[in-house]
C-alpha cells in the first residue's frame, strides 16, 4: 500500500464536489487496503494512543455547523490486530496506550468519501509529537504496515491560518500567504527536500499565518516517514483551494 497525506477540512468540505471527485478518484487508484491507520490533526497526545478496537464511534469535535453534519454516521469495524501490530513496532520500553477514543472529524470526514461503504476496519493513533524529525521516525517504524496490506494516513491540512481569514466562503480567493505558502510546499515536495519541509518554520514564506499552530502541517512527517524514500517526489493529486485553505494531498511510495 501507498502511504497518504490527506488535507481533511471541516465537516463540510464534503459539500465541495471538486474534493469529493479528487478524493473519490483517489481512493479509485488504490490497491483496496485490509485496514486503515490514521493519525489526525486533531488528536495529539503522548505518549502515543490507540483509540477505540472494537465499536467504533465518531467524535464531533467541531461547533457551529448544520445539524446534518453532527448526524453523520461511519460504522467501521475495529482493528485490534492492527493496535497490536503498532504496539509491536514501537521501540522496547515505549509505552502505548489503549482508549475507547472515536474517530475525529480529521479521520472519518475523509473517509466518508474514500471508503463510503465504511467495510474496512480502522484505528486511529495520536500524534505523540509534532516534531517533524519525531515523526519521521514514528512513520519509519509503521512502514512495514504497508507490506501488510495497511494503509497509513496522516491528516491535516496545507495551510491552517483560520485566524486570518476574512472571506469564509468555500469559494473565497486564497489569501497570499496560503498561496504563497502552498507553492513553496508543492515545490518542496517535488524536489523531495524533507529537511527544507521540517525546516518549515523558519524557511516558508507566509509563516506563521499559514500555520499559527502546526498541528495540521505535522502529520505529512508522518506521512514521509512511511515511505520507502522520503526524498523521492510523492504524487500530488489534489490540490486548489476551499475556503482560502491549501488542500493540497498526497501520496507516497
Amino acid at each position: 500500500m501507498p502511504a497518504l497525506f490527506l488535507s481533511h477540512g471541516a465537516p463540510p468540505l464534503v459539500d465541495d464536489e471538486r474534493w469529493v471527485a479528487q478524493l473519490t478518484e483517489l481512493a479509485a487508484g488504490l490497491p483496496r487496503p485490509k485496514a486503515i491507520l490514521m493519525a489526525s490533526a486533531h488528536w495529539e497526545s503522548a505518549p502515543l494512543m490507540l483509540g477505540a478496537t472494537e465499536t467504533v464511534p465518531l467524535v464531533y469535535d467541531f461547533g457551529g455547523f448544520e445539524r446534518r453534519y453532527y448526524e453523520v454516521r461511519y460504522p467501521a469495524p475495529g482493528a485490534p490486530e492492527l493496535a497490536s501490530r503498532v504496539e509491536k513496532l514501537m521501540p522496547d520500553g515505549e509505552h502505548v496506550a489503549r482508549t475507547s477514543r472515536g474517530l475525529d472529524h480529521g479521520a472519518y470526514v475523509p473517509l466518508t468519501v474514500m471508503y463510503p461503504g465504511a467495510d474496512i476496519p480502522v484505528l486511529q493513533m495520536s500524534l505523540p509529537t509534532l516534531e517533524p524529525d519525531r515523526l519521521l521516525e514514528l512513520g519509519r517504524r509503521l512502514a512495514p504496515l504497508r507490506d501488510e496490506g495497511v494503509l497509513i494516513v496522516g491528516s491535516g491540512f496545507t495551510t491552517h491560518g483560520l485566524p486570518f481569514l476574512r472571506d469564509w466562503r468555500p469559494d473565497a480567493a486564497a489569501p497570499g500567504w496560503s498561496r504563497e505558502f502552498d507553492a513553496w510546499a508543492a515545490e518542496t515536495l517535488a524536489r523531495g527536500a524533507v529537511d527544507e519541509l521540517a525546516d518549515f518554520r523558519s524557511r516558508a514564506p507566509g509563516m506563521p499565518w499559514a500555520h499559527p499552530t502546526i498541528e495540521h502541517f505535522a502529520p505529512m512527517f508522518l506521512t514521509l516517514g512511511a515511505a520507502d524514500d522520503p526524498e523521492r517526489a510523492p504524487d500530488q493529486p489534489i490540490d486548489g483551494f476551499w475556503m482560502g485553505l491549501a488542500k493540497r494531498s498526497f501520496q507516497v511510495a
